[in-house]
Protein backbone atom coordinates (compact mmCIF):
# COMPACT_ATOMS: atom_id res chain seq x y z
CA UNK A 1 0.00 0.00 0.00
CA UNK A 2 1.62 3.24 -1.18
CA UNK A 3 2.48 5.08 2.31
CA UNK A 4 0.57 8.04 1.14
CA UNK A 5 -2.55 6.01 0.75
CA UNK A 6 -2.00 4.62 4.20
CA UNK A 7 -1.46 8.11 5.59
CA UNK A 8 -4.81 9.09 4.09
CA UNK A 9 -6.29 6.13 5.55
CA UNK A 10 -4.78 6.63 8.91
CA UNK A 11 -5.61 10.35 9.31
CA UNK A 12 -8.75 9.32 8.36
CA UNK A 13 -9.45 6.47 10.75
CA UNK A 14 -7.85 8.94 13.67
CA UNK A 15 -11.06 11.07 12.45
CA UNK A 16 -13.43 8.26 12.61
CA UNK A 17 -11.97 8.08 16.27
CA UNK A 18 -12.16 10.96 17.57
CA UNK A 19 -15.43 11.31 16.35
CA UNK A 20 -16.53 8.29 17.93
CA UNK A 21 -14.55 7.53 20.98
CA UNK A 22 -14.39 3.55 21.56
CA UNK A 23 -13.61 2.81 25.12
CA UNK A 24 -10.49 0.66 25.88
CA UNK A 25 -12.62 -2.80 25.96
CA UNK A 26 -14.37 -1.95 23.48
CA UNK A 27 -11.10 -1.31 21.39
CA UNK A 28 -9.87 -4.34 22.39
CA UNK A 29 -12.99 -6.27 21.22
CA UNK A 30 -13.32 -4.75 17.85
CA UNK A 31 -9.49 -5.27 17.21
CA UNK A 32 -9.73 -9.27 18.06
CA UNK A 33 -12.81 -9.54 15.88
CA UNK A 34 -10.80 -7.97 13.04
CA UNK A 35 -7.75 -9.90 13.33
CA UNK A 36 -10.13 -13.38 13.56
CA UNK A 37 -12.30 -12.07 10.59
CA UNK A 38 -8.79 -12.18 8.66
CA UNK A 39 -8.26 -15.54 9.51
CA UNK A 40 -12.16 -16.57 8.70
CA UNK A 41 -11.85 -15.03 5.29
CA UNK A 42 -9.02 -16.86 4.46
CA UNK A 43 -10.89 -20.30 5.60
CA UNK A 44 -13.69 -19.17 3.43
CA UNK A 45 -11.51 -18.35 0.32
CA UNK A 46 -9.97 -21.89 0.77
CA UNK A 47 -13.67 -23.19 1.08
CA UNK A 48 -15.08 -21.44 -2.06
CA UNK A 49 -11.90 -23.16 -4.02
CA UNK A 50 -13.27 -26.73 -3.29
CA UNK A 51 -16.72 -25.45 -4.61
CA UNK A 52 -18.07 -27.80 -7.48
CA UNK A 53 -18.54 -25.08 -10.00
CA UNK A 54 -16.11 -22.46 -10.88
CA UNK A 55 -18.24 -19.48 -8.22
CA UNK A 56 -16.71 -16.10 -7.28
CA UNK A 57 -16.96 -14.77 -3.82
CA UNK A 58 -20.06 -12.66 -4.79
CA UNK A 59 -22.10 -15.05 -6.34
CA UNK A 60 -21.65 -17.49 -3.19
CA UNK A 61 -22.67 -14.83 -1.65
CA UNK A 62 -25.95 -14.24 -3.62
CA UNK A 63 -26.41 -18.44 -3.15
CA UNK A 64 -26.00 -18.20 0.87
CA UNK A 65 -28.87 -15.29 1.13
CA UNK A 66 -31.38 -17.46 -1.42
CA UNK A 67 -30.44 -20.69 0.24
CA UNK A 68 -31.32 -19.14 3.80
CA UNK A 69 -33.74 -16.90 2.97
CA UNK A 70 -36.26 -18.43 -0.42
CA UNK A 71 -36.51 -16.92 -3.20
CA UNK A 72 -36.36 -13.38 -3.75
CA UNK A 73 -36.55 -10.45 -6.07
CA UNK A 74 -33.29 -8.70 -7.47
CA UNK A 75 -34.36 -5.56 -5.80
CA UNK A 76 -34.54 -7.26 -2.34
CA UNK A 77 -31.62 -9.56 -2.72
CA UNK A 78 -29.44 -6.06 -4.46
CA UNK A 79 -30.43 -4.20 -0.83
CA UNK A 80 -29.61 -7.52 1.22
CA UNK A 81 -26.41 -7.89 -0.54
CA UNK A 82 -26.13 -3.57 -0.49
CA UNK A 83 -24.86 -3.96 -4.37
CA UNK A 84 -26.48 -2.19 -7.16
CA UNK A 85 -28.87 -3.75 -9.27
CA UNK A 86 -27.66 -4.17 -12.14
CA UNK A 87 -24.04 -5.53 -10.40
CA UNK A 88 -26.48 -8.34 -8.81
CA UNK A 89 -28.35 -8.75 -12.16
CA UNK A 90 -25.14 -9.36 -13.98
CA UNK A 91 -23.91 -11.84 -11.06
CA UNK A 92 -27.26 -13.75 -10.88
CA UNK A 93 -27.36 -14.29 -15.07
CA UNK A 94 -23.99 -15.87 -15.00
CA UNK A 95 -25.16 -17.95 -11.79
CA UNK A 96 -28.40 -18.91 -14.28
CA UNK A 97 -26.39 -19.57 -17.26
CA UNK A 98 -24.53 -22.40 -14.71
CA UNK A 99 -27.29 -23.74 -13.33
CA UNK A 100 -26.83 -22.48 -9.86
CA UNK A 101 -30.02 -20.01 -9.71
CA UNK A 102 -33.45 -20.09 -11.89
CA UNK A 103 -35.09 -17.01 -12.32
CA UNK A 104 -39.23 -17.09 -12.97
CA UNK A 105 -42.18 -14.21 -13.09
CA UNK A 106 -43.54 -13.51 -9.84
CA UNK A 107 -47.01 -15.02 -8.82
CA UNK A 108 -49.44 -12.65 -9.71
CA UNK A 109 -47.23 -10.60 -11.52
CA UNK A 110 -45.80 -11.77 -14.67
CA UNK A 111 -43.31 -8.42 -15.09
CA UNK A 112 -41.60 -9.03 -11.76
CA UNK A 113 -38.72 -11.81 -12.07
CA UNK A 114 -38.02 -14.06 -8.71
CA UNK A 115 -34.55 -15.48 -8.00
CA UNK A 116 -34.08 -18.95 -6.53
CA UNK A 117 -31.58 -21.11 -6.14
CA UNK A 118 -31.43 -24.55 -7.93
CA UNK A 119 -30.76 -28.00 -6.41
CA UNK A 120 -27.27 -27.64 -8.06
CA UNK A 121 -26.89 -24.13 -6.23
CA UNK A 122 -27.76 -25.85 -2.70
CA UNK A 123 -25.38 -28.65 -3.69
CA UNK A 124 -22.64 -25.73 -4.17
CA UNK A 125 -23.86 -24.29 -0.93
CA UNK A 126 -23.53 -27.37 1.14
CA UNK A 127 -20.05 -28.48 -0.47
CA UNK A 128 -18.30 -25.16 0.42
CA UNK A 129 -20.42 -25.06 3.92
CA UNK A 130 -18.87 -28.84 4.36
CA UNK A 131 -15.36 -27.95 3.46
CA UNK A 132 -15.45 -24.29 5.83
CA UNK A 133 -16.98 -26.36 8.66
CA UNK A 134 -14.17 -28.99 9.01
CA UNK A 135 -11.45 -26.44 8.63
CA UNK A 136 -13.03 -23.98 11.56
CA UNK A 137 -13.63 -27.36 13.64
CA UNK A 138 -9.46 -27.41 13.39
CA UNK A 139 -9.71 -23.73 14.70
CA UNK A 140 -12.28 -24.57 17.82
CA UNK A 141 -10.29 -27.59 18.51
CA UNK A 142 -7.16 -25.08 19.73
CA UNK A 143 -9.41 -22.92 21.69
CA UNK A 144 -9.43 -23.94 25.28
CA UNK A 145 -12.84 -25.99 26.18
CA UNK A 146 -13.58 -23.40 29.32
CA UNK A 147 -13.03 -20.27 27.00
CA UNK A 148 -15.37 -21.56 24.40
CA UNK A 149 -18.63 -20.36 26.40
CA UNK A 150 -18.20 -16.61 25.92
CA UNK A 151 -16.70 -16.84 22.44
CA UNK A 152 -20.19 -18.85 21.37
CA UNK A 153 -22.62 -16.01 22.72
CA UNK A 154 -20.48 -13.23 21.25
CA UNK A 155 -19.56 -14.50 17.83
CA UNK A 156 -23.85 -15.38 17.89
CA UNK A 157 -24.79 -11.24 18.88
CA UNK A 158 -22.21 -10.50 16.04
CA UNK A 159 -23.66 -12.61 13.61
CA UNK A 160 -27.38 -11.35 14.70
CA UNK A 161 -26.66 -7.86 14.90
CA UNK A 162 -25.11 -8.32 10.94
CA UNK A 163 -28.52 -10.00 9.89
CA UNK A 164 -27.05 -13.39 9.33
CA UNK A 165 -29.48 -16.36 9.75
CA UNK A 166 -28.54 -19.34 11.78
CA UNK A 167 -28.04 -22.80 9.78
CA UNK A 168 -30.33 -24.24 11.85
CA UNK A 169 -33.58 -21.75 10.65
CA UNK A 170 -32.36 -22.32 6.90
CA UNK A 171 -35.10 -23.67 5.46
CA UNK A 172 -34.18 -26.15 1.76
CA UNK A 173 -35.28 -23.66 -0.60
CA UNK A 174 -34.70 -24.69 -4.13
CA UNK A 175 -36.60 -24.17 -7.13
CA UNK A 176 -38.44 -27.18 -6.93
CA UNK A 177 -39.23 -27.53 -3.48
CA UNK A 178 -39.40 -23.04 -2.81
CA UNK A 179 -42.56 -23.18 -0.73
CA UNK A 180 -44.01 -20.80 1.01
CA UNK A 181 -43.01 -18.10 -0.64
CA UNK A 182 -44.97 -15.13 -0.83
CA UNK A 183 -45.25 -11.75 -3.22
Amino acid sequence: MPLQHYNCRRQSLSTAIAEHPIDPDEETFVSAVLVASRALVAVAARSLAAAPADVTLAQYRILVVLASRGPQFPSALAAELRSAPSSITRLCDRLVAKGLLTRASAPGNRRQVVLAISAAGRRVVDAVTRVRRDEIASLVAAVPPARRRGVVGALNDLAAAAGEVPDRSWTPWTAAGAVGWDA
